[in-house]
């Protein structure tokens, strides 16, 4: 079924049930880069059937909403980025390390102490999951590897860059593999472009492209300036992301609604379509769907309207489940107003 104009989708994340993961814990941290296993409140043993009935919770709320493109809402990942980077070869994570979070602080983290790779998938059983329990459009989601690689201590590689380019081989075969099992669309979150643009200016559009060789799929990258619940103060714009037009990613994912972006940096992204976040996941009130109309439109003057997917700001993995079912549910309706006004 081909897409609507301004097709709507997650960024990635919704919210998990309090009977699968202790939130209070989760809302309590930065996202942990190590397994954080004492956040689930499901017992081992019954930790994977539980995983998947909070799956389909998560679909059936996307298609109940009247989203286009579908996620797993990530129910089984303690973060968006630790699942896959600790499943590599070369990362010891009996042993971390440490590196600093976005707000400063010491964070334990993998700690890199041989090359890194991919053993085997992490997320195809996932993809294929979502792909048997829906009939729309899919997405799965893939931290990326500039992020993965500065969210490590470094005990092995000469050069940084160096590390990055393995991880980037990493995502790279992963990335096929989503495709293979069924993938509509894959993203690439590299949210740490935004929080260390001197070092994505000069190696992170090589390190997304090695992961994209020969990647015949379509592609996003996604980046933010962090989850609203733990990153209270945003700049109004980016300090990386025009130097994206030089990736080989189709799709180009920004926060836009919270930081009320100036959108004309828009303008500096020509040859890409554009996932445009549209809601606040700062504030707990639901928005209108005027409000949503309105945050659209005001992208209409720098991107055609054929190349606007229309998204939250980033994962909602930290709202209530309520919340986040009526901020969907508005971006949806919000979005079928532009629509109707541009007569399609």
């Amino acid at each position: 079924m081909p897409l609507p104009l301004l097709p709507t989708s997650l960024v990635g994340s919704y919210a998990q049930p309090e009977w699968l993961i202790d939130r209070k814990k989760l809302a309590g941290r930065f996202p942990p880069r190590v397994r954080a296993k004492e956040l689930w409140t499901v017992p081992p043993e019954h930790l994977a059937q539980a995983q998947d009935d909070a799956t389909l919770l998560a679909i059936h709320d996307q298609e109940r909403a009247g989203l286009d493109i579908i996620t797993d809402g990530e129910m089984r990942r303690e973060s968006y980025s630790n699942r896959f980077a600790t499943a590599l070869e070369g990362v010891d994570i009996d042993n971390p390390g440490t590196a600093l979070d976005r707000s400063g602080h010491p964070n334990p983290v993998p700690r890199v102490a041989g090359r890194v790779r991919r053993r085997h998938p992490v997320e195809v059983r996932e993809v294929k999951f979502l792909r048997a329990n829906t009939d729309r459009m899919i997405k799965m989601t893939v931290p990326g590897p500039f992020t993965m690689s500065q969210q490590a201590q470094n005990d092995f590689y000469q050069d940084e860059e160096e590390m990055a380019l393995d991880y980037a081989a990493a995502v790279n075969a992963e990335i096929k593999d989503l495709f293979a099992a069924g993938a509509d669309v894959v993203q690439i979150d590299e949210p740490w472009m935004q929080q260390h643009p001197d070092k994505a200016r000069q190696y992170g559009v090589k390190v997304l492209n090695r992961a994209l060789d020969d990647v015949t799929g379509t592609v996003a990258v996604h980046l933010c300036f962090g989850y609203a619940a733990v990153v209270h103060d945003k700049p109004a714009g980016y300090s990386f992301l025009a130097e994206l037009d030089g990736a080989h990613a189709q799709q180009i994912s920004v926060e836009a609604a919270q930081p009320k972006l100036d959108l004309a940096i828009l303008e500096k992204l020509p040859s890409k379509d554009i996932i445009l976040g549209v809601i606040d996941l700062s504030d707990m009130t639901i928005e209108t769907p005027q409000t949503v109309a309105e945050r659209i439109r005001r992208a209409l003057p720098h991107v055609a309207a054929e190349r606007i997917i229309v998204a939250p700001d980033c994962g909602m993995k930290y709202l209530p489940r309520a919340v986040a079912f009526g901020k969907m549910k508005a971006m949806v309706d919000g979005a079928a107003i532009v629509r109707r006004e541009l007569g399609a």
